[in-house]
This record gives structure tokens, sequence and C-alpha cells, in this order.
């Protein structure tokens, strides 16, 4: 009835927007997303969050050039980037996917829309779960040689490499196709598959094997969703609600139904711990200082229940549709006494948002958030966006006259994305009753509201490498345009204030040619190709790189004392360099290192090719400096089947020196290899056995 009810309310709309019939047709499936009815300039239903992060993080706000601490709970969207630092992690959270970033990972979104997910790697390596993928949506990984679709739900990970030559793409469950320089590869679950090169894309498919430190971590992640208590109250759509677990507790009520209650100090009210940041298309965005406020603060509603505040989610069968604060204004502008004040919304009470929307959206926003009635949500839509009437009158507000639940601060301390716990000021009762209600405040974002609360840290924070954050990648579907800075578009601001700039108009700002843009090359028509089985080797070679997972035993590094056959990509013998028969250890004694090559210098790979194996030069030359060890997650150790090795001695590689790193493609995951540099010392119980 609910849905029947809201279409005979929906009135005809004007040109250009769906008729009241097909409205009708929509809305009456139950099985189609709510998201499939945006109408073209509505924002975004579908919002990323920085869910969780350890270690140094940077954020990047869309269009501009510094980079500051990134905080948990902003919103992401299209052209926000993050970068993890060494020794880092982080978590982004969407309501049908998550995606874990490791360490030296450079990650940004190029477009997140209702149907889109495209996501930029440019360096790293990322672990993501899409747990829904609703037909003719999108999600597409680009790196710099390759764009990996994903055509089903499942478990994937992608690694770019430091270097840009090639894409390590892992699928546990699922499938899907990778594209680039005119081949594209159709992927499957239980594949690892390496995409080197860059003038050609090449492809070697091997098997899966054990997952690794951070797979371990990221699946420890995922049960916190699956296996969340709070998925009996919310959708699962909801980005955050499984955080509600650890924080709160629900209780029923007759009135609203499930009502979550945190655990909090007395005082404590909705809004007030936290700061407003500018973030467009929907303008000024509360960001919650509390690790679970994330979920509460943009779906559902607040009320005061027996001197308790209690947040009531909205219907668990719909799926929710992001606000940037659900939230009314108060007052503002000198009458005011330069403040600007805000309280929540209570159960049935209408959002209206202050930036630029359809009347379907209104609905969406609105029913998917709260039990509303649709025809009040349209006479407020008529009010307060047709006729442009801020103002809001005829309306009683149960929060508002709730002692304390009024929160207010300075004009520019609310400008400047400052905290509002340090800036509050007190407002009488006297001013709270003579001013109005209004559907945004009406202030004029400063710079500093774009970068958020942490603007003081631009610039003074860790950053990826001019290498990686320069560097183009391969993409399949077209990305929407950069945005524009935001001094590009302060002026415009300045003439409306508090009103976002429309989704068109900003794109018609977006400067041509711009570095963003040239960063993104389209992939050429591609045509299938196989990839090719990737050799089994029974020791890997040393063009594979990549670090030990971390908190584990040091993997075994690929060594050079090696047979004939288990050299690197020739499996041809060194010049002069005799080889035992049959490509095995001669009897009782250690296999011994290969004289140092003295053609080339240890740094040049001509050709993108793996060097031949050379045991690591125990003191660097003169000018050559080791570069810095990576923590495990940029390049974690990949899940290769551990192959089994007969008729060799087995030695264990000590510690690998603490600013080793190399250069080329991730190993697999192997048997620890011989030290070429100390023959180890045979017990009677690991002699080899004596050639056939």
């Amino acid at each position: 009835m609910k849905k029947k009810t809201m279409i005979s309310l929906i009135p005809p709309t004007g040109p250009g927007r769906p008729g009241t019939l097909f409205l009708m047709l929509v809305l009456s499936v139950a099985a189609l997303p709510s998201m499939a009815i945006a109408q073209e300039g509505d924002p975004p239903a579908r919002v990323a969050r920085l869910g969780y992060m350890e270690g140094s993080v940077s954020f990047q706000p869309a269009g501009e050039n510094e980079w500051v601490e990134a905080v948990p709970n902003r919103p992401r969207t299209t052209g926000d980037k993050l970068w993890a630092d060494k020794d880092s992690r982080a978590e982004v959270q969407l309501g049908s996917a998550t995606i874990d970033l490791a360490a030296d990972t450079g990650f940004s979104f190029l477009n997140l829309d209702d149907n889109t997910i495209q996501i930029q790697l440019t360096a790293g390596t990322i672990n993501f779960r899409v747990r829904e993928l609703d037909q003719g949506n999108t999600f597409e990984v680009d790196t710099p040689n390759q764009a990996f679709t994903v055509q089903e739900a499942g478990r994937y990970r992608v690694e770019a490499s430091e270097n840009g030559d090639y894409t390590v793409v892992t699928i546990r469950q699922g499938a899907g196709e990778s594209t680039g320089n005119g081949q594209s590869y159709t992927l499957h679950a239980g594949q690892r598959t390496t995409f080197s090169g860059t003038t050609s894309l090449n492809a070697e498919v091997e098997q899966v094997g054990n997952p690794d430190d951070f797979d371990n971590w990221s699946d420890a992640r995922y049960r916190r969703y699956d296996e969340s208590p709070s998925a009996r109250y919310c959708s699962r759509d909801m980005v955050g609600f499984y955080d509600l677990d650890d924080n709160g507790d629900w209780h029923p009520y007759s009135q609203y139904g499930n009502v979550w209650f945190p655990r909090v100090e007395a005082g404590w009210v909705p809004y007030h711990e936290g700061h407003w940041a500018w973030i467009d298309p929907w303008g000024w965005t509360w960001v919650d200082d509390d690790r679970w406020g994330y979920a509460p603060f943009h779906y559902g509603r607040w009320l005061s229940i027996e001197g308790r505040w209690g947040w009531i989610p909205g219907p668990i069968a719909e799926r929710p549709v992001y606000a940037p604060a659900l939230v009314v204004f108060v007052g503002g502008g000198p009458a005011f006494g330069g403040n600007v004040a805000w309280f929540p919304l209570g159960p049935r009470e209408v959002y209206v948002p202050s930036y630029p929307v359809s009347q379907a959206y209104v609905n969406r926003v609105n029913i998917s958030n709260t039990t509303v009635n649709v025809t009040q949500v349209t006479n407020v839509y008529n009010t307060t966006i047709v006729n442009k009437t801020t103002t809001i009158t005829n309306v009683t507000y149960v929060n508002r006259n709730v002692q304390g639940a009024v929160s207010a601060m300075p004009q520019r301390a609310f400008a400047s994305a400052q905290s509002v716990t340090k800036t509050a000021v007190a407002v009488s009762a006297q001013q709270l009753a003579a001013a109005p209600i209004t559907a945004r405040a009406a202030v004029v974002p400063e710079n500093q509201a774009v970068l958020g609360v942490q603007a003081n840290t631009a610039n003074r924070v860790a950053a990826p490498p001019q290498t990686v954050a320069n560097r183009a990648v391969i993409a399949k579907a077209a990305p929407p345009p950069p945005p524009p800075s935001f001094a590009a578009r302060q002026q415009a601001l300045a003439q409306h204030p508090g009103e976002p700039i429309a989704r068109q108009e900003l794109q018609k700002m977006a400067p041509a040619n711009t570095t963003t843009a040239a960063l993104v090359k389209r992939a050429p028509p591609a045509k299938p190709a196989t990839p090719t089985p990737a050799p089994k080797v029974s020791n890997q070679p040393a063009n594979r790189p990549g670090n030990p997972p971390e908190n584990s035993a040091p993997a075994a590094r690929p060594q050079p004392a090696q047979p004939a056959n288990n050299r690197s990509e020739t499996n041809r013998p060194e010049p002069n360099q005799p080889q035992p028969a049959n490509n095995r250890a001669e009897p009782n004694r250690p296999a011994e290192p290969p004289p140092a090559r003295t053609d080339r210098p240890p740094s040049v790979q001509p050709n993108n090719q793996p060097e031949a194996n050379r045991p690591p030069a125990t003191n660097p030359r003169p000018n050559e400096q080791p570069a810095p060890k990576r923590a495990e997650a940029n390049r974690p150790e990949p899940n290769r089947p551990v192959e089994p090795q007969h008729n060799q001695p087995v030695s264990r590689e000590p510690n690998p020196p603490p600013n080793e790193r190399q250069q080329a493609r991730p190993p697999a995951q192997t048997k620890p290899q011989p030290n070429p540099q100390k023959p180890e010392e045979k017990k009677p119980d690991e002699r080899p056995k004596s050639p056939e």
C-alpha cells in the first residue's frame, strides 16, 4: 500500500522528466533498486566512506592540489584521492562493496555514481569484495597498463607495480575481464594473472595459492559485515551500519520500530561532535568525529526518547539514499548574532536538500530514510524547491525544543570547517523561538571547508611520489571530466551562499586538457586473447619482486644459486658456467653461485625483461643507494601455490636487508631458496638424494 499511495500522489512531471505512468511502473517493481530511477542532474545516491585506517593515510579532495591528513567518516566521491603510505592500510566502504588499500597505494575514484564504480590504481595493492553487482552497473579498476572489469559479485585483488609496467589480478571468487593495448582476457575464479608490458599486454595465468597477511586482514574486515547483528535492523546497502554493533544497543519501540541508542556520555546530542565540510555536489556535509558516526548522520532520523537520543533507521527493504546531513538550520545572518545553528530531523519529518534535485530524488531520499507522508513531501518540495522559498513554515519539528538539541557556532568557524565542539556557542530560547527555520545554511564556504578539519596539514603529510601521482592509467569506460578546483567555482558559490552548483554546470566549469584528464587513456577496441600458462619452475626467478607478508617469517627471496633450467626468462646457462646433469644438485655439494655479471649495471633491464638471477650486492657501489623497503601491503606476497621440489638441498634464507627492494613483478609464494653467499651445512637427515 505504501508504494501505491506514493505513486498515486506524484503529479505529472514537466518536459524532460519521466511521467507518472513511468514512475508507477518502475516503483511498483520491488526487485528494482530505487537507485535506478535517478534523473539526470540529481546527485548520486551512493557515496563512499573512509571507514577505517591505520598508519599514515593522506587525502586530496577532488579538483585540489593539496594533500591533507585523512579523517574517518569523510564521504568520498568522484575525483577524491587517497594515499596509504608505508606500513599503512585503509578501508573504503560502499553499500555494495568494500575496498581495502595496502601500504604504498595510490587510489582514487575516476567515477562514482549510482551505476558506476571506476577506480584509478596508480601503484600498490587493493583487495575488494563486490557484494552485489546490479545488471547494467560497472565496477572497473584501471591501472597503468590495463583496465579490469568485474563481471559478477566476488572477491578480488589487483596489484599495480611501482614502475607501472605490470598488473596482477587475482580472483578468489567471481569473474572479470582485463583490457589493454587492443587485447582482452577473460579471467575466472581461482586464477592469478600477471599482465606485463606497456606497449603490448602479455598475460601469464596460474593457480591462486594461499592468502597472505593482507588477504587475511581483509577477510577479517569482511566478516564484520557478514556477521553484524545490526543487519537485522538496517539495510545491508547502508554504509557503515556494522559499526553500530560495538557502540550501542538496539531496542524495539511500538511507535518507531527498532531504535539504536549509542553508548555516549550524558549530555551528548547528535550533530555536535564533528565539523562541516563543503563537498560538491551536495554542499555542506556533516563529518562526525565518532568512529561509528557515519550511518546515523547520513541515513534515518534521530529522536529523544525518555531522555536518551536514539537513532531510527529507514525501512530495511528500501535501498538507502545518502544525504549530506539530515538536519534543518536555524536563523543565520546578523539577526542571529552572526551564528548558524541546526538540529536533527525527527521521524516522519521531511528532509529538504539544499542542492538542485528533482522531485523523484526528494521522494527517494525521504522514503528510504524514514516513514513519511508523501503528500507532505510533495508540498514541501513545491514550496522550498520549485518556488525557491528556503524558509520552512507551518511545520512543527519534534526536536526543536528538546533540551540541548540545537547546536550553534559562529559563521566564520562554520565556513572554515572548524570543530563544532571547540567553537560552539550558546543561543537563548528567545533567539531560537524567533529565528526562522531554513533548508540550508546560507554560508559561503572558505577553502578550508573543502580540505576539511585537517586543512592545517596541507602539503605537510605523506604524498605519493610524483612518478606515481602523474602516471596515466588505462580506462575502458569513459570517466566524467575532472571536477573544477574550488578557486574556479568560488565566485559562483559566493553569489548564492550555501547553495551548491548544479552538476551540469560543474562539468562545464571543468577546464579542458587538465593534467587529470591527460592521465586517463581510453583502451582501444580489443580482440579476445588467451593468457599463457605461467611456467612451472621449482625455484622462482628474481624477476618477481615483492615483500614478505607483514608479521610473518621472511619469505624466501629468489636467489641465483639455481640449476640451469631454473634460471629466469632465458633458461640458458651462463657463459662458461658448468651445469650439473639433469638440472639436479650434485650429491653432497651445495649449489655454487654464478659469477657476478659485468655486461650491464644492476639497475638496467632492457625491454622491460627481468634480469638474470644474481646475488644482491653486499656493498652498494658509489652513488647506488638501495631503495627504501616498502611494507608488505604495496606489493603483498602474491597468492601462488607452492610447487614441490625434488632432489635439491634445502636452506632458509636469513632476513633480507632492511633497505632491499626489487622492482619487477611480485613473486609467488615458494619454498625458501638456498643462499648463494653461504653454503648450507647439511645435517644427516637433510642430505639430498643422489641423482637417478
